[in-house]
């Protein structure tokens, strides 16, 4: 009896086998770009813009008052320096993408207190705007930068690299006096963990 049902449930393999599979879904068809975006360069220029403004923003005001002076070596700037020398720049790199003659504003000779050179630094962020509201043909036209052709699009490139580089020297100070810099927290609009049951 035993070898007559081992015998049918092998016979039946080949019928069970052959029998059509049930349907798989088909995958979601892909989502169609949406199309170019309107200003797309400098629209995507504002994304490391945005970002290296706060946190740099940030790492001015964490720092305390008495560590603005502060320099690792005696042949670098200061903390406070870094922080008016990032100032002084964005008002002349805005100013020259926006085809202005920059007006000196020499934050770096003139200020040294916390409050002064962080309502300098923000000021400076604020007139920076003008040129992240430009049409990419706008930022599209030629210019002589430092004795070199480029565009105004070379120039906006700087004036956000120029940033990063500067809050990458104050990553540094930060660090060295013991703090944690603003791009090492928690993004403040981060989302936070459902507490715990």
């Amino acid at each position: 009896m035993r070898t007559a049902l081992l015998l049918s449930a092998v016979l039946a393999l080949p019928a069970v086998a052959q029998q059509p599979a049930a349907p798989v879904a088909a995958p979601a068809a892909p989502v169609a770009p949406a199309g170019p975006v309107a200003n797309g360069a400098i629209k995507g220029l504002s994304f490391p813009w945005n970002r290296v403004k706060d946190i740099l923003v940030r790492a001015a005001e964490k720092m305390p008052e008495e560590n603005y002076a502060f320099k690792p070596s005696p042949d670098v700037r200061s903390f406070g320096q870094l922080v008016a020398h990032s100032a002084d720049a964005n008002f002349m790199f805005a100013a020259m993408a926006a085809g202005e003659t920059p007006t000196p504003r020499d934050i770096e000779k003139t200020k040294t207190s916390k409050a002064d050179l962080v309502a300098a630094l923000k000021e400076s962020f604020a007139a920076s705007e003008k040129v992240f509201a430009m049409s990419d043909a706008d930022l599209s036209v030629p210019m002589k930068l430092f004795g070199r052709e480029t565009t105004r699009f070379g120039l906006v490139g700087l004036m956000v690299g120029h940033n990063w580089e500067h809050y990458g020297n104050l990553v540094t100070y930060m660090r060295i006096k013991g703090l944690v810099p603003p791009s090492s927290e928690p993004r403040p609009d981060a989302p936070k963990p459902p507490p715990a049951k």
